[in-house]
């Protein structure tokens, strides 16, 4: 700015004025933006920001940033934020607790205004300090642990526990549920689905049936194959993630007599396949522009009690969930 003022013969508060939008005497003004064009002066904005407390930085913390429901999320928030003024920082914790506490530790280090994370972590109190910092924070897809914070969720047990049930309806008896390990919160919320549905269609739950573990190509096959040979056989399977269905489809792509499926949450050629992959769906769109709206609120000065969110599914039958017995 010095040298702006230097070139254009001026004192360095009309070059403030005049990069401010302020007014000055319009001759003044002409010397001055043509100093600017000469010298290829640009404001430097991070600076404004920080005397003012901001950095109009948000950081948003995935499990994983290639999972096609989490690309969604990410774009939705970063719509919302742009449209706040602000920039989005994106990283990965890939299920990984200390690797989610490292992320954040840098998001922080680097003083954004906000964070959104899919937790990974079994205890969220090391957030407190930055929290009580007036970092505002909001949790997607799972809820926090350990601490009160703002959470938008999907209703797991209400879509599980509608897509055995649109089983059920279909005539099947032996229903195979294979998801994620039960320490994670969607997959223990989706299993608690599939009993209820159980329950209320007069069977009981059977272990046998289920398979809850990291997915895994083999691993998945090998379900599979058991909860097929088994007596009675499992005529109906109901898959916890868009990953373990893919991994599903494979393992019985080879298959005459393939059994019904449906799976939670839709994915990309769901509906192009035959016959078409029935699905329980959730809007990771809206989750990602809800979160992210709050967000801004709680940055705005919003300071109400935490609010914990639940976003409905909606079952989409397209015929694998329609397979009779």
């Amino acid at each position: 700015m010095r040298d702006v003022a230097a070139r254009a013969g001026v004192g360095i508060k009309s070059v403030s004025r005049v990069v401010n939008g302020e007014y000055v005497r319009p001759e003044t003004e002409r010397v001055i933006v043509a100093a600017i064009a000469e010298l290829g002066f640009s404001r430097n904005d991070s600076a404004a920001l920080l005397r003012q407390g901001s950095t109009a930085s948000v950081g948003l913390v995935l499990e994983d940033i290639a999972e096609p429901f989490q690309s969604v999320l990410t774009r939705a928030v970063e719509a919302v934020t742009l449209a706040n003024g602000s920039i989005l920082m994106t990283a990965s914790s890939g299920e990984d607790p200390a690797r989610e506490k490292q992320v954040v530790r840098a998001f922080s280090a680097r003083r954004v205004d906000g964070l959104i994370i899919v937790p990974a972590a079994h205890s969220h109190r090391y957030l407190l300090p930055d929290i009580k910092a007036g970092v505002a924070t909001v949790f997607v897809d799972r809820p926090a642990d350990g601490i009160d914070a703002d959470t938008i969720l999907v209703d797991n047990f209400d879509g599980a526990r509608d897509g055995v049930a649109h089983l059920l309806r279909a005539g099947h008896r032996a229903i195979g549920f294979i998801a994620d390990t039960p320490e994670i919160f969607t997959a223990a919320e989706r299993l608690r689905g599939y009993r209820e549905a159980l329950a209320k269609g007069g069977l009981p739950f059977d272990p046998a049936l289920v398979h809850m573990q990291p997915p895994a190509e083999e691993e998945v096959a090998s379900a599979i194959d058991r909860m097929l040979k088994r007596s009675p056989p499992a005529t109906a399977f109901f898959t916890g993630n868009s990953r373990i269905t893919i991994m599903f489809l494979r393992a019985i792509r080879n298959r005459r007599d393939r059994p019904a499926l449906v799976a939670f949450d839709d994915f990309e050629l769901a509906d192009m396949l035959r016959p078409g992959i029935t699905v329980v769906a959730q809007d990771a769109a809206s989750m990602g522009r809800v979160a992210a709206e709050l967000l801004f609120r709680r940055l705005s000065g919003d300071a109400g009690p935490t609010q914990r969110i639940y976003l409905r599914t909606s079952l989409i039958p397209r015929g694998s969930g329609e397979i009779p017995p």
